[in-house]
């Protein structure tokens, strides 16, 4: 079971960031936008690999990407819980279920 107590502390964590970042831009975009914008990025270069375990691989760095934008968002929990589920379903993948 999830300690409550590390889940608050995760999401104080990127509340603060995210505060800290809030006045910080790059082209008129704020720094949580742009975490978004490159797991985006991520999952979609994912799909362009033909390799499965390069796929897994870069598709697992955008769904990282994902979670820590879902924190940074005030708890986006749709988005956390989803991508939290892909990574570790890439990471079953590749660490558990490699061929030989």
């Amino acid at each position: 079971m999830v300690d409550l107590l590390s889940v608050f502390y995760f999401r104080s964590f990127f509340t603060i960031l995210n505060n800290q970042f809030k006045i910080m831009e790059f082209l008129g975009v704020s720094f949580t936008e742009w975490v978004g914008y490159l797991a985006s990025a991520g999952l979609l270069l994912s799909f362009t690999m033909k390799d499965l375990v390069k796929l897994r691989i870069i598709n697992s760095v955008g769904c990282a990407l994902f979670v820590i934008y879902g924190f940074m968002l005030q708890t986006a929990w749709p988005i956390i819980v989803t991508n939290a589920a892909i990574l570790l379903i890439n990471l079953y993948y590749l660490f558990f279920k490699r061929k030989t």
